[in-house]
């Protein structure tokens, strides 16, 4: 297998050759394995290993185990023990979830602060398996079907194309130990009843099993990349990133052949699970929205408009005192500076009669029912409702814009028009100029 592993590395995997390696060690059989042919090889590997704390002197003892081996490969070797049951309640996760965020995130943090370029685990041909037939299970997009990346951003899973009995023959054979986790005998949960139950019977039916799944996730994944290209030439044609937000052409998206397959290509990052309201967003009035943890898809006219939700500390008014210079707000810098003469002007720099104003003034975002009277109107009073309207801002332009008020008065909209009762005339002595970096 050692022979077998090295062309793997060369003709795949080669730029693990000469890079610093962080292992990610539990002290089962696969890690170990892929530990002994990392040491074989003499690839540049530094072992870690993540103490869950969930199997009391079981979990000591694979921590102990994993310090020996280190000692014996004379490798490098990092612990960490976590409170994975007390961190599982405090985040509202499943003792699963939990272990697999802490250890990913541990990894991530120790190849950052020590320069490791690789995070290796020991993925394995029967893993892939097991994933492919538990995302089957629950449903899922042609993504859930193509198996476990090899490379995922900077994890490498270099035993992918090993089975599981190949590693343990080879453990066998060169007299390599590995502790036994208890809980993979358990079945209650999917992955070891699958492993347990279920692909024994399927390999007993078919011996080629391994082999035509390694065949079918190959071919999947080449259909994966034909649909890629697709949907990169299609997200060209019929969306355009403004600001903030991304916008796609409802017209353009029911003219393709199946929608509902586009929309999911191109919103699948975007975390929406309800997929048919998402459809029908395409034939709904505009205003209607739906969200996902992370995003909203807003109907407005002809298009989709896209757009992250903002956090509530993102939306809190902020207070400008009179001796403030800069104020950091949510979408830039506001910078106050008393000038004598009105020079540059636009929509992001604004001059006004600094004795009008009443500090604090307060940023904030508009409200129905605002009004102000815009400058250049000769003292006509409008809502801005109505001027967004005439302007003809979208649902999502409307809801990012804010107003500087001077008791309670619209100074600016920022970024759009400042408001008539404040300008500069032949009687103000002081001006301020106001500017959003």
């Amino acid at each position: 297998m050692r022979d077998t592993f090295k062309k793997h590395l060369e003709s795949n995997l080669n730029m693990l050759q000469d890079s610093r390696l962080l292992l990610a060690i539990s002290g089962g059989l696969d890690s170990v394995v892929l530990a002994h042919l990392c040491h074989q090889l003499n690839l540049k590997v530094s072992l870690a290993h993540c103490n869950f704390n969930l199997r009391a002197a079981e979990s000591d003892a694979d921590e102990d185990f994993v310090l020996q081996l280190a000692d014996d490969l004379d490798m490098e070797v990092f612990i960490e023990s976590f409170e994975t049951e007390n961190y599982a309640k405090e985040e509202g996760l499943s003792i699963q979830m939990a272990a697999r965020e802490l250890r990913y995130t541990w990894f991530q943090e120790l190849a950052e602060q020590l320069k490791f370029d690789y995070i290796l685990t020991a993925h394995h041909a029967d893993d892939n398996l097991e994933t492919f037939l538990i995302n089957l299970t629950r449903g899922t997009g042609l993504e859930g079907l193509t198996g476990i990346p090899e490379v995922t951003g900077k994890i490498v899973r270099p035993l992918l194309p090993f089975s599981r009995e190949a590693l343990k023959v080879y453990a066998i054979d060169q007299n390599i130990a590995w502790q036994e986790d208890s809980s993979n005998a358990s079945t209650k949960y999917l992955r070891n009843k699958l492993r347990h139950d279920i692909i024994p019977i399927l390999k007993q039916m078919n011996s080629q099993l391994l082999q035509n799944f390694q065949t079918t996730i190959s071919n999947l994944q080449d259909s994966q990349d034909l649909i890629d290209d697709s949907v990169v030439r299609i997200q060209k044609k019929l969306t355009t990133a403004e600001d903030d937000q991304i916008k796609l052409d409802v017209l353009k998206l029911k003219q393709l052949s199946n929608p509902k397959a586009y929309l999911y290509q191109l919103l699948k990052d975007f975390n929406f699970t309800a997929w048919n309201d998402v459809v029908n967003l395409l034939d709904a009035q505009s205003g209607k929205q739906v969200f996902s943890s992370t995003h909203r898809l807003l109907k407005d006219r002809e298009f989709l408009l896209l757009s992250e939700i903002a956090s509530e500390t993102d939306q809190a008014p902020i207070a400008i005192q009179k001796s403030d210079q800069e104020v950091v707000v949510p979408f830039g810098t506001l910078r106050f500076e008393h000038v004598t003469a009105i020079m540059d002007t636009g929509n992001t720099t604004i001059y006004v009669d600094a004795e009008k104003l009443v500090f604090p003034l307060i940023l904030r975002k508009w409200q129905e029912g605002d009004v102000f009277y815009p400058l250049g109107m000769k003292g006509k009073k409008k809502k801005l409702s109505k001027y967004f309207k005439d302007e003809k801002l979208s649902l999502i332009e409307k809801e990012h814009i804010w107003i500087l008020v001077s008791d309670d008065e619209v100074v600016w909209v920022v970024g759009k028009r400042a408001d008539d009762r404040f300008k500069v005339t032949e009687n103000t002595t002081k001006i301020l100029k106001i500017d959003l970096q």
